[in-house]
């Protein structure tokens, strides 16, 4: 495991850009052309509750870096728990790492979901590259479609495997922008389309936190049979608000987590 965050941090951003194109565009337009300071709100990471990839495992690469757990959260329908983790440095990225809750669904899932893991070496979840490595079983793409039919979690993780899902650009160290709408009106200014699921801007001052967010990249992925042009990866942006003691808001809220799930919806 990693034992400089920086590092670590640098590799799941080299990693996402590659995959996420649009995410490179936006951070320029936001930091070279408008001289703006960027800084990571969060990223956030996907996976099954099942050893050795359950979300406990991922969570291990970030509490050796001095990480501590935050706030939970669940996602009925979508079948999800959550975890959110900070770090005792206020500029650290936080980190939200979801799981399938396996159990939940179908069995064909369940079946689909077990073979994939079982092709994953347990000691290779305790490499440093593990969190950026990919995916670690053979897919092909017609597993792929019946698995989206019941989970685009489950379809997108299959697919993907793992890195970072989305990064999240902090208003908060903005300075031109100070707003998630003046955020959205640069973006779709510039081409691009904003996750409008539950409406474009996700939570409320009074919940503390502002989120928004790019629908995925639709990028080529080599399936074990074909290679086919499917939603890879977001670029997410934040505004946290201080509560009534004046500490910045660090948690998450659980009802626009899971509109922002809904950013790599292949049928979108």
């Amino acid at each position: 495991m990693h034992t400089d965050r920086e590092a670590l941090f640098h590799h799941l951003w080299e990693d996402y850009r590659r995959v996420t194109p649009s995410a490179d565009a936006i951070h320029r337009i936001l930091g070279a052309e408008e001289g703006q300071r960027i800084v990571n709100d969060h990223i956030a990471l996907r996976t099954f509750d099942l050893a050795p990839v359950c979300l406990d495992a991922l969570a291990a690469h970030f509490t050796s870096l001095g990480y501590y757990a935050g706030g939970e959260y669940r996602f009925e329908a979508k079948k999800l728990y959550a975890r959110h983790f900070e770090h005792p440095d206020p500029l650290a990225p936080k980190v939200f790492i979801s799981e399938l809750l396996t159990g939940q669904c179908s069995d064909r899932l369940q079946a689909i979901a077990t073979r994939l893991v079982e092709q994953v070496e347990p000691a290779s979840v305790q490499a440093d590259h593990f969190l950026y490595s990919g995916r670690h079983w053979d897919l092909d793409y017609d597993t792929y479609q019946v698995l989206l039919e019941e989970s685009e979690y489950a379809a997108w993780l299959a697919a993907w495997g793992y890195r970072a899902n989305h990064f999240t650009v902090s208003i908060n160290q903005l300075g031109q922008y100070d707003s998630v709408e003046s955020i959205n009106q640069l973006l779709k200014a510039s081409g691009y389309r904003v996750n409008d699921a539950g409406g474009e801007v996700k939570g409320s001052p009074a919940e503390l936190l502002e989120q928004s967010s790019t629908m995925a990249d639709r990028v080529p992925v080599q399936f074990s049979d074909r290679t086919e042009t499917i939603p890879s990866c977001f670029y997410e942006f934040a505004r946290r608000y201080r509560d009534a003691a004046g500490t910045l808001y660090p948690g998450f809220v659980a009802a626009s987590a899971d509109k922002i799930f809904e950013s790599t919806d292949a049928r979108s």
